[in-house]
Order: C-alpha cells, then sequence, then structure tokens
C-alpha cells in the first residue's frame, strides 16, 4: 500500500487548542488547517502513526472547508485516516472513495428489550449459540435471501424501507434509522456485473473482521434525560450489531478508485497521495460515484434491517413471546463509512457541502434536522462501540459538533494494532479462554478472527469517549458491557 508524499510533522508542530483539541496550521499545499481531537496520549500516537499526515494530505484537496478533522479513534487507513472527517464546497469541491472507505455505510443499530439482563444470565450461551446459528456470518457469508437482479436494483434504492415492506421490521424502524434508511439516488446503470452477482446473496450476513452482534447489559447512566429519551435504564439487556454493504459495497469502491484515478489527471488535481484519487462534484464522474455509493449504503440498511428482524426472531423464539412483548424498540441506527450532501453553517452562513465520513458518525444536536421527534430535546443517539472485552457507549450529539466537526463524532475504539500483529500476540483459543474466563459467551465463525480483534488490539474506547465528551462533540449518555458476543 502506498504511504503516499512523504511529509513530516511531529508532536511539537502542533498547536493545542484545548486539553482535547490540537491544530496543524496549514503549510505547504494544504488549503486548510488540520485539527486533531484527543487527549495528549491518544494524539500523540495518532501522530506516530502517522494519520495525521494523512489529515495533512486530505486537507490540500479542491474545495474543502473548515478544516481537515479526526477523530479521537483516528488512526491509518486507506488515503484518508479512519476516522477523518471532511467536508467539500458543493459546487467547488471533490469527492473520494478514500473518504468513504471500502466497506460503504458499514454502521451501527442498537435494539432496545425490556429485559433485566440479571434474569437471564444462565440463558445468555444458549441465546448467542441460536443468534450465532441463524444470522450467517463470516468472511463471504451468504444469506437465505437470494435476490434477482431486478429485486436487487429496488434493495439499492429502497434501503431498509424494502426490508419493511417485506415483512422484515415496523414503520418505527425507519423513523430511528439515520436518513430513514435511504439516500436518494438516480440511475443505477453504472453498477458493473461483479457488484451485482457479489449482492445477490448477502442481505442479512453479518461479514467478518469487526462486524459483530453483541448482546449488552446497560452498566451506567450519565444522562438521565438522554436515557429517557433513548428508552435506557441501568441493568437493561440491549442488543448491538454491526456491519455494512459486504461484498455490494466494496466491489462499487474497489470500481470507482480506477475511475476517480483517472479523473483526478484529468481535472488536473495534484495529489500528494494516489489513494486520495477524487473527482469535481461537478462532474459526472462524482454524480454517478455517489448514486453508486448511495445504492451500497442503501444496501447496509437494508442488511441491518434484516439481521434485526432476525434477532427478533430468535429472541421471540427463544423466549416464547413476541418482539412486541419483549420490547424490542430500535433505538438508532448511525452509518460510519458514507459522503452525504448536507448544509451547514459556514462562516455565519448556510453552505450546501458534501461531508465525507470515513470511521465517523454522525453527531447532529438537539434540534437539528434530521433527527427523530422523540429525540429532538436531547440530540441524535451517537452509538460508539468498543471492544468485544471492554465496553460501548451511547452519547448524544451536540450543539458543538455542529459548529466544529459538521456534526460528527468518533465511531469506537480505534485500532492500535494491526491484524497481523494482533495474531503475533496471542491465539484465538487464547482470548477465547480470557474472554470466557471474564463471563463473555463467544462465537466465531474465523478462526483467527478472535485473535485479530481482541481487546488489546483497539484502543481504550473509556479514553475515547472522555475525549469526546471533553471536546464537546457528544455527550455521554450510557455505558453498556458485553455479556455474549457473535463475531464473523
Amino acid at each position: 500500500m502506498s504511504k503516499g508524499m512523504r511529509v513530516t510533522i511531529g508532536f511539537s508542530d502542533l498547536e493545542k487548542i484545548s486539553d482535547y483539541s490540537w491544530r496543524i496550521p496549514r503549510r505547504g499545499a494544504m488549503r486548510v488547517d488540520g485539527i486533531l481531537y484527543g487527549s495528549e496520549s491518544i494524539i500523540k500516537k495518532v501522530v506516530e502513526e502517522r494519520a495525521a499526515e494523512q489529515v495533512m494530505n486530505v486537507a490540500t484537496l479542491p474545495g474543502i472547508v473548515g478544516a481537515s478533522l479526526a477523530m479521537p479513534d483516528a488512526h491509518w487507513g486507506y488515503g484518508f485516516p479512519i476516522g477523518g472527517v471532511a467536508a467539500f464546497d458543493a459546487e467547488e469541491g471533490v469527492v473520494s472513495p478514500g473518504g468513504v472507505g471500502y466497506d460503504i455505510n458499514c454502521g451501527v443499530r442498537m435494539l432496545a428489550t425490556r429485559i433485566d439482563a440479571d434474569d437471564v444470565v444462565n440463558d445468555l450461551r444458549s441465546l448467542a449459540s441460536m443468534l450465532f446459528s441463524r444470522i450467517p456470518s463470516g468472511l463471504g457469508s451468504r444469506g437465505s435471501i437470494k435476490l434477482s437482479r431486478s429485486e436487487l436494483l429496488k434493495v439499492a434504492k429502497k434501503g431498509a424501507r424494502w426490508a419493511v415492506e417485506q415483512g422484515m421490521g415496523t414503520t418505527e424502524d425507519i423513523e430511528f434509522t439515520e436518513e430513514g434508511g435511504c439516500l436518494e439516488i438516480g440511475d443505477l446503470s453504472m453498477l458493473s456485473d461483479r457488484a451485482l452477482q457479489r449482492g445477490t446473496d448477502q442481505v442479512g450476513t453479518l461479514g467478518s473482521g469487526n462486524h459483530f452482534i453483541e448482546i449488552q447489559r446497560v452498566d451506567e447512566i450519565f444522562d438521565q434525560a438522554g436515557a429517557d429519551a433513548y428508552g435506557l435504564r441501568r441493568g437493561q439487556l440491549v442488543v448491538m450489531l454491526h456491519s455494512g454493504s459486504r461484498g455490494f459495497g466494496y466491489q462499487i469502491c474497489d470500481d470507482f478508485l480506477k475511475t476517480m484515478a483517472r479523473e483526478a489527471v484529468r481535472a488536473g488535481i495534484e495529489l500528494p497521495d494516489r489513494q486520495l484519487a477524487c473527482a469535481p462534484l461537478k462532474s459526472s464522474a462524482a454524480g454517478q460515484y455517489l448514486d453508486a455509493m448511495g445504492a451500497a449504503a442503501n444496501y447496509a440498511w437494508a442488511n441491518r434491517q434484516v439481521m434485526a428482524h432476525n434477532v427478533r426472531e430468535v429472541f421471540a423464539e427463544f423466549f416464547s413471546t413476541s418482539p412486541q412483548s419483549l420490547g424490542m424498540r430500535l433505538v438508532y441506527d448511525v452509518c460510519h463509512n458514507i459522503a452525504k450532501r448536507e448544509t451547514h453553517l459556514v462562516d455565519g452562513r448556510e453552505q450546501k457541502l458534501v461531508v465525507h465520513r470515513k470511521g465517523a458518525t454522525r453527531a447532529f444536536g438537539p434540534g437539528e434536522r434530521g433527527v427523530p421527534s422523540r429525540y429532538t430535546a436531547v440530540g441524535q443517539p451517537v452509538l460508539i462501540p468498543g471492544d468485544m472485552g471492554r465496553a460501548s457507549y451511547v452519547l448524544s450529539g451536540t450543539k458543538s459538533a455542529m459548529t466544529e466537526t459538521f456534526g460528527s463524532s468518533c465511531h469506537g475504539a480505534g485500532r492500535v494494532l494491526s491484524r497481523k500483529a494482533a495474531l503475533k500476540l496471542k491465539s484465538s483459543d487464547q482470548v477465547r479462554r480470557e474472554m470466557e474466563q471474564r463471563g463473555i459467551a463467544v462465537f466465531s465463525a474465523g478462526k483467527k478472527t478472535l485473535a485479530e480483534e481482541m481487546p488489546e488490539a483497539y484502543k481504550d474506547v473509556d479514553e475515547v469517549v472522555d475525549s469526546v465528551a471533553g471536546a464537546g462533540l457528544a455527550k455521554r449518555v450510557a455505558r453498556m458491557v458485553p455479556l455474549a458476543v457473535v463475531k464473523g
């Protein structure tokens, strides 16, 4: 993998803005400053791993607005850092697949229940085993839903609504899904045969890597008003699931990287890293990519909708009652890897932008457009999963995030070890034993997955969330701890 044009930056080159924010002043070809969010120890690691240099590279792209941003979970990625946020003027800017990522609309969905975790502690292994057997997981996993090409295109255009129309969910699910679970898109004739082929049988599947289904207990409430709005209480059993657009989205990204490389040359855009290949938003190539990316995003929302339906079905069978009786309500569904047309205040005036969030999640504050009416007083839920052995969080978006980060926050803990490095540290069997000694039931389809995803491979999510809250980008609402984990 190319590491781009080498630029040199050290921690001493940063300007401290606050205890949780740091500036990389404009220099060289940078069009805007870089802003890094995190504690001093986190930012030192971001600089050491060269993710800060990727922030600087992104700052050179045409039409970038405000600043090139990195969230506290930032680490090295393809072109953009994972944990990177960048907004571009809708007329003068660019769109870059590297600013979205391969797993388009990789995201997290959280279901609340009326179940008390302590009442089912002895049943968790059996419940997780049933989830593992019913929801396909692992590399290349395929589901029971087989889509014709015409039906796949319906999924690509309707998103989560397609699944609800098939009886897999409710209209309330749509209300509590970001963008209603669907981006509006145009013509899809540009989709390759390979992408369409890969999308035929992966709706309702978990996939591999860091994707998961996790049964959790709400361990602590920080903000009672937010918890009441979201329907959360201490001791409650909840379910969090994490997946994306699977092979369909991966293929779309791969297809368009080649197109964007040619478009950047045609437009005369000088790139410090070829992985930042992009196209002017005015170009037909940019329009085609945004439509194709939207199709993948809609596929991901349909995928998570189907999985959530299957989770409800498993719970209903296991507890011999209905999902409604169990109070299985969608708290929220947020996406992580996406470029979206949004309007934000920039220098005191509204400006139409295309906001890239790569390994970052939306964090819209109270009263903002797009926040469900039930949550308007407290802001959008921000779902931040940690590693499978520690904790995850629900936060709420803030007005500060709207002014500082285009309504964005981090999306997780962020890796500190590559998968290769993690495999050298422990075996999957060792990780499994350690997890089960702590009372966490673990199921995994891949032989290496547990080692690759061990807790030590990730930053401490508590420190990451402290940084997000300290910077004012989101407000802590609740903390959850894992009870049972299903991995790909």
